[in-house]
């Protein structure tokens, strides 16, 4: 098995608070899967704190490294995103999304105050939800017979498969994200089931 196979997330939120100068920090850290998560965070935060000055952000998706974003939101060009992802990367984690709340204390904290803040504030919010290793998942669809439910679940079941959506009529669609290290294994297991199709998609 490589590092290949694994990468590393958070599972669950994370909330940490940073003062500097009347300045408050308020960072949350979200487990998201897509960029519609990060949306759905992102505006109720804003209902949350709707007098905050800013509410900056990053977050890192998917494996390919291809996928972040990062907001100043109003803040000095680079003095909030780009720290914020750098707390991501430091810590190689992906699928992770945080958000920093401010509110203004009256004192302006020039540059290096404010790389330094949204930086500690993100690091104080990931190091409060531990970090977990998940396998890199194949996602695949599995179409068979309604018969054919209980076999098609055991191999789902023991191959450690993560369900992702389930469609049960006389003929039924799984959709499924397979382990990437086992789905030679898996492939090979539901050829020998009779009249189920297996897809990537």
């Amino acid at each position: 098995m490589s590092e290949k196979d694994f990468y590393y997330t958070i599972d669950q939120n994370g909330v940490a608070e940073f003062k500097d100068r009347g300045s408050r920090f308020i960072a949350y850290a979200y487990p998201i899967k897509l960029t519609d998560d990060f949306k759905n965070h992102l505006h109720q935060l804003k209902k949350e704190h709707p007098k905050a000055a800013h509410h900056c952000f990053a977050y890192r998706l998917g494996l390919d490294g291809n996928n972040f974003r990062v907001s100043d939101d109003g803040e000095p060009s680079g003095t909030a995103g780009k720290p914020i992802l750098g707390q991501i990367d430091s810590k190689g984690l992906t699928n992770v999304l945080v958000i920093i709340v401010r509110y203004f204390g009256g004192t302006l904290l020039g540059v290096p105050g404010l790389i330094n803040a949204y930086k500690t504030a993100s690091a104080m919010a990931l190091q409060l939800t531990p970090v977990v290793r998940k396998a890199v998942e194949v996602r695949c669809q599995l179409q068979f017979n309604y018969t054919q439910m209980n076999d098609v679940m055991i191999l789902v079941k023991k191959y450690n498969c993560t369900i992702i959506e389930k469609e049960e009529q006389l003929f039924c669609t799984l959709k499924i994200g397979i382990p990437l290290n086992r789905l030679e294994e898996f492939s090979y297991k539901v050829s020998e089931l009779r009249n189920v199709e297996l897809n990537e998609y």
